[in-house]
């Protein structure tokens, strides 16, 4: 059977010994892209755009930060706990997502607290831009041939040439066209139901299915950290499992108290 082979060179483009990576371009565009949703959303509720850019700096340092640490402490502790200064190599690579989605919670947080705004109603408009910004950050592990499935026959199967010639589930696309899914579905809610929508429910639906995507795609994925392998769930699935609970939790708040989602 003839499968698809994936050898795309994760540099962009070179300017003698400068490198533009495929991944780097990707993160700086679901950045950007954040911010021109959340742009059009404050607009859109006619809030005051003065605030904002303090707003995302605050996010992109609490994801970047949230992210590092996150790869560093959940996915090879014994490593780097044994060299600490490792951990500003962020040069070499290493960003979980699970810990930029701490890293964001804190920072939004923080933000909330210091501008006098509601906590939920800000988690609620983030929550779009979020789900896209992770499309494009899986967009970019693709790129970079990591973060491979497991070994497949079906006939989708990618050959990540870059890594080996075994044919395997492109988990990248799997978690990527997902998160898509989910910005599509959280933005129409937002457009068509923005009055009626109770405070907690877009941040829950976003928690509930983005990490119900991560537990299921985790089963055909190749385990990052290695101390998981004897283990019945990876160490994204255990990851997932609070988030999904937290999700599942906000869902069942909005309803309950029926507050909506308001400054």
């Amino acid at each position: 059977m003839k499968y698809f082979e994936w050898s795309a060179d994760p540099i962009l483009v070179s300017f003698g010994s400068l490198s533009i990576h495929w991944y780097g371009v990707l993160f700086a565009t679901a950045i950007l892209s954040g911010f021109g949703v959340m742009n059009w959303i404050y607009k859109n509720e006619n809030k005051g755009l003065e605030q904002l850019e303090s707003l995302q700096i605050y996010m992109v340092v609490g994801i970047v930060i949230g992210a590092r640490l996150g790869h560093c402490l959940f996915y090879d502790p014994a490593y780097y706990l044994a060299n600490p200064l490792k951990i500003l190599a962020i040069h070499e690579g290493g960003l979980a997502s699970h810990g930029g989605g701490i890293g964001a919670i804190a920072a939004t947080l923080y933000y909330t607290k210091k501008n006098k705004i509601s906590f939920l109603y800000l988690l609620d408009r983030l929550a779009i831009p979020t789900a896209l910004f992770a499309f494009f950050v899986r967009m970019g592990n693709l790129m970079n041939s990591e973060i491979v499935g497991i070994q497949t026959d079906v006939p989708w199967a990618f050959i990540f040439s870059r890594v080996d010639l075994i044919p395997r589930h492109p988990v990248q696309l799997y978690e990527a066209l997902s998160y898509l899914s989910v910005f599509a579905v959280l933005l129409s809610l937002y457009l068509y139901k923005k009055a009626k929508i109770n405070a907690g429910l877009l941040f829950g639906l976003f928690l509930s299915l983005i990490f119900s995507v991560r537990i299921l795609v985790e089963f055909v994925k190749e385990r990052q950290a290695a101390y998981s392998d004897e283990m019945a769930l990876s160490t994204g699935q255990m990851l997932s499992i609070p988030f999904l609970i937290l999700g599942l939790a906000l869902i069942i708040y909005s309803f309950m108290k029926k507050e909506k989602s308001s400054i």
